[in-house]
């Protein structure tokens, strides 16, 4: 791969740009894969969290886990919504959610594409490489006084 810049130009490119680039370059990637299968990455989030829980998962439990992949209020809400409306999962009387036949399938195939495309973006990238660069990102968190978390 050739990058961008010298090394003496790229050290002083703005991490703030790099980041988003990256993060947008990921999302647009993951999204459109997804959506070959007919399913959002935050419907994708939703089965992800009810699938391997085989007495369900409170819609409670699942809206606090996953609250703040989100940053439009109710949004959330209405995913968990539209994979009960097209028959993903089921939600009891007692906001209990199911994971539906359907659902499985679907789980299944999103699954072995989530795993396809890890190795797609890792593609040339040590796990040491990987490890450093999640932990400089975490710093510049920290540094500039933001807060981030990941289950």
């Amino acid at each position: 791969m050739e990058y961008s810049h010298s090394d003496t130009e790229l050290i002083r490119q703005p991490i703030g740009y790099w980041s988003w680039a990256a993060s947008h370059a990921v999302v647009t990637r993951i999204r459109g894969a997804l959506a070959e299968l007919g399913i959002s990455q935050p419907q994708w989030w939703v089965l992800n969290q009810v699938a391997p829980a085989p007495d369900g998962r409170s819609r409670g439990e699942v809206t606090e886990m996953l609250k703040g992949y989100l940053e439009v209020d109710g949004a959330l809400e209405e995913e968990i919504d539209t994979t009960v409306a097209r028959g993903w999962i089921t939600q009891d009387a007692d906001a209990t959610l199911r994971i539906t036949p359907e659902g499985s399938a679907l789980y299944a195939k999103a699954a072995a594409l989530q795993e396809r495309l890890w190795t797609e973006r890792h593609e040339g990238i040590t796990d040491e490489e990987y490890l450093i660069t999640l932990k400089v990102l975490q710093r510049f968190i920290h540094n500039t006084g933001g807060h981030a978390w990941h289950h």
